[in-house]
């Protein structure tokens, strides 16, 4: 946090430094002489020496012409000469042309650090954007994007499909990250539409040490399709979402310290992570502005998701990259395929409050289907972008009936998170979450509350990003005789990269791997063959933006 605060308050320096060089040069405008105004007090004193001179020869003396010649090796004694040029571009123009000229040539100046937004700005229509609040010197990632919206249409971008904001801000269903967050995918237009699609599949081979690992091959990924348009003075979205992770089948893939859910409607799943259904999200939104820079929302999605927790971990910019889940699904997003969401909200500038009514239930083993349920369950989150580079999100939410496998029992959740973006140098992307979820069960009259907590950071330079996951939970679902025994605390720690390389234009292929260390309390450490087990994975993948 200090670094970036260090970063920011630099970033103003410059662009004060970066003000507009009008300003600079009219603070040099008194020593530079100009001739006209050097002269008009030598022509008073010759009019006062000589009262009884002739008027003819009163006339002939303060003529301009002849020390004007005289004011030249003035200009050029100045060492600001250079930098206003346009004074001997016109040097018939008289000295009053001149003047003018000086005031009006550093207006037309380029900021020294200009060239380093990677946007076209010439084709830009700056009226509709406020430069003013971003610091010039940090990119194109510190452009303040607040009032675009109105402008997206014109053909340089895409706004909010929420409201009047960048569409850099959006993420998995209805939540929010950074304004400078990587926002890929292959965008066009047609007959009023403005579609985009984006997609990754990943082929990886999965080891998990010790007595509760395996090993793997499997695919996993997902393809999204979007399509927005305006309507009245907001925009209709339509969203879907598939993934090829059914085709793994039923039992998921090995992963130590996960658990939760069920893969067959009869085991639940223990040291392993569990497939996405086919269809990940079918979703529609319409949104309407109420002011220059708010809105009101409404969002469906049968699958969807509601409002709780950050962004789901696949579209988290610090660790989207990661083939590997996070132990912490189900305290924070595990929620972000539930079939049946209805979610409004209302976006006032960087804030944004949103409530939803879902249905609770985890999906069951069938995942190629679309499944329905009562709209049981209800989230409440507030979200905050203070800055570019900062968003926030804390969110409530009760569960009806979560567990397919254990009737009954209901979940409250809490979540609070912190998600960073933003060019920490030309050509250098930093991206990172700290994240806190607890939930709590009210098992036998008895509340029982877990908590897990996970930071997490990506590094990006060219074709390269390394990333890195560090998590702890309290789990009680890691022995399968007890479902509500004592609460485990287990870590992990992984560490990976993927190195990426473009083969068309919107096409990508990679390579990549991780190394993860787990951390086993005693009390589980002889199931596991000792209190540190290991697990890697290996994997090549395609993208598509």
């Amino acid at each position: 946090m200090t670094k970036f605060l260090t970063a920011t308050v630099s970033a103003l320096a410059l662009a004060a430094l970066a003000a507009p060089a009008s300003a600079q040069h009219h603070q040099h405008m008194p020593g530079m002489q100009m001739p006209q105004p050097a002269k008009k007090p030598a022509a008073k004193k010759k009019a006062v020496a000589k009262k009884k001179a002739t008027s003819r020869k009163a006339a002939k003396k303060p003529a301009v012409k002849k020390p004007a010649a005289k004011a030249k090796p003035l200009e050029a004694e100045d060492p600001h000469a250079d930098h206003v040029m346009p004074m001997q571009q016109a040097p018939a123009a008289g000295p009053e042309s001149a003047q003018h000229e000086h005031v009006a040539a550093p207006a037309a100046t380029e900021p020294p650090t200009a060239d380093r937004w990677q946007t076209d700005h010439s084709q830009m229509d700056h009226s509709q954007m406020g430069h003013g609040s971003a610091p010039a010197s940090t990119g194109r990632s510190e452009m303040d994007h607040g009032g675009m919206a109105a402008a997206e249409h014109a053909g340089h971008g895409m706004g909010g499909a929420f409201g009047p904001y960048p569409m850099t801000r959006e993420s998995s269903g209805t939540a929010w990250q950074p304004d400078g967050s990587e926002h890929e995918g292959l965008m066009i237009t047609s007959g009023g539409w403005d579609l985009m699609a984006h997609g990754v599949v990943n082929l990886i081979y999965d080891h998990q040490s010790d007595r509760r690992g395996d090993d793997k091959l499997f695919a996993a990924g997902m393809l999204m399709g979007m399509a927005r348009r305006p309507i009245g003075d907001g925009t209709l979205q339509l969203k879907a979402m598939l993934s090829p992770d059914p085709l793994m089948g039923k039992r998921g893939y090995p992963l130590l310290l996960a658990a939760g859910e069920t893969a067959n409607g009869v085991d639940r799943l223990i040291d392993r992570q569990h497939p996405h259904d086919f269809f990940m999200e079918l979703s529609g939104s319409v949104s309407q502005n109420i002011g220059p820079t708010s809105s009101l929302f409404l969002y469906a999605g049968l699958p969807g998701e509601p409002a709780f927790g950050p962004p789901a971990f696949m579209h988290r910019e610090a660790i989207m990259d990661s083939p590997e889940a996070p132990i912490s699904h189900h305290w924070l997003d595990s929620t972000h395929i539930s079939f049946g969401v209805l979610t409004a909200g209302v976006v006032l500038d960087r804030v944004k409050l949103e409530v939803s009514r879902f249905n609770g239930r985890e999906p069951d083993q069938h995942r190629w289907n679309i499944e329905t349920g009562p709209l049981d369950s209800t989230a409440v989150r507030v979200s905050w972008n203070p800055t570019r580079a900062l968003s926030l999100q804390a969110s409530w939410g009760r569960f009806e009936d979560l567990e397919q496998l254990e009737p009954g029992v209901d979940q409250k959740r809490w979540s609070a998170s912190a998600l960073y973006a933003r060019e920490i140098a030309p050509g250098w992307k930093l991206a990172g979450t700290l994240a806190w979820g607890r939930k709590t069960i009210d098992h036998h009259g008895a509340a029982m509350k877990d908590d897990a907590y996970v930071a997490e950071a990506a590094l990006k330079h060219g074709g390269w990003t390394v990333f890195g996951r560090g998590e702890l939970t309290e789990n009680r679902e890691l022995l399968a005789e007890d479902e509500h025994g004592e609460a485990f605390k287990v870590g992990k720690m992984s560490l990976g990269a993927v190195r990426d390389f473009r083969v068309a234009e919107h096409l990508s292929l990679g390579a990549g791997g991780l190394f993860s260390l787990n951390f086993v309390p005693d009390g589980l450490a002889p199931r596991y063959g000792g209190h540190n087990p290991v697990g890697a994975m290996g994997f090549v993948r395609v993208k598509l933006h």
